[in-house]
């Protein structure tokens, strides 16, 4: 499976219903041609994303400097808010995967200024939402990186 892909359908199902309130019912049935892995994740998300969307927006909200969530570009507004999701409530998918899928789909589809503040509020979002870090890589690792300043860090799993 294609996580990848799948975000993509997500903000393609996610933009067009914020921009015009398109019923999602009527756009996730856009995705039955998709592969079904794909397909799957992506409703996932588009699901959660609309169920959650009061308690992500606000999260987003107090993490962007002198921004309003109804201010943000459309597109910048949906890839943060399944960043936040993912956050949330995919806590074995890494917060750095999950910014770097972000500011993928935020070069991809808005501007390089959009990659910077995408950057900066997840990074904020991922502090409060996370404040542990990773499932599998708590905070607790930096405290031993920092005991045993030999032991190098695992190029594969940074």
């Amino acid at each position: 499976m294609a996580r990848h892909h799948a975000r993509e359908l997500a903000l393609r199902v996610l933009f067009e219903h914020d921009l015009a309130h398109t019923e999602p019912a009527v756009l996730v049935a856009r995705l039955q041609g998709q592969d079904p892995d794909d397909r799957q994740f992506a409703e996932s998300i588009v699901h959660g994303v609309l169920m959650h969307q009061d308690q992500i927006d606000e999260i987003i909200a107090q993490s962007s400097v002198d921004w309003r969530i109804q201010r943000m570009p459309t597109i910048d507004r949906n890839v943060l808010r399944i960043a936040v999701y993912e956050l949330l409530y995919e806590p074995k998918t890494p917060i750095s995967v999950i910014i770097a899928e972000a500011l993928e789909l935020a070069g991809a589809y808005s501007t390089d200024e959009a990659k910077r503040f995408v950057n900066g509020v997840l990074s904020t979002a991922a502090k409060t939402v996370r404040p542990q870090g990773d499932v599998d890589r708590p905070l607790a690792d930096e405290k031993t990186h920092k005991e045993n300043p030999q032991i190098k860090d695992d190029p594969v799993n940074s």
